[in-house]
């Protein structure tokens, strides 16, 4: 990648991160009984050493010890609701730029990745 591009990518990314810090940090609460994961999409099996390779992405803002500091923990969550909460992002049913950016540009078998990963941690 040419320096004119990483500048012009990291630009972006920071004016998406500023625009979530102004609007807050809240998503809208989605009821569960109102969007659906289609079984396809949950019988993924996850690889959890490639969502190791993947979660560069999500640690930068998640802490890795499942702390909270005004972004929610996603160690040891489950996999299926993982995928479920990626999927509603994805899907634009939860409302946060930063997330839905973030889950837009995963592919299905990248959320499972990343499900199997954050699942074993404790």
């Amino acid at each position: 990648m040419r320096i004119p591009e990483l500048n012009k990518r990291v630009f972006i990314i920071s004016v998406v991160f500023a625009h979530a810090a102004i609007a807050g940090t809240e998503t809208s609460e989605v009821d569960e009984g109102e969007f659906e994961v289609s079984e396809e999409i949950l019988a993924i099996v996850g690889d959890a050493e490639y969502g190791e390779y993947l979660a560069g992405d999500c640690t930068g803002c998640h802490q890795i010890d499942g702390s909270y500091d005004g972004i929610p923990s996603i160690t040891g969550w489950e996999s299926e609701s993982f995928v479920w909460a990626m999927q509603s992002y994805k899907q634009k049913e939860r409302e946060h730029p930063v997330m839905q950016m973030m889950a837009g540009r995963l592919s299905d078998e990248e959320i499972a990745a990343l499900a199997a990963y954050f699942e074993k941690l404790e």
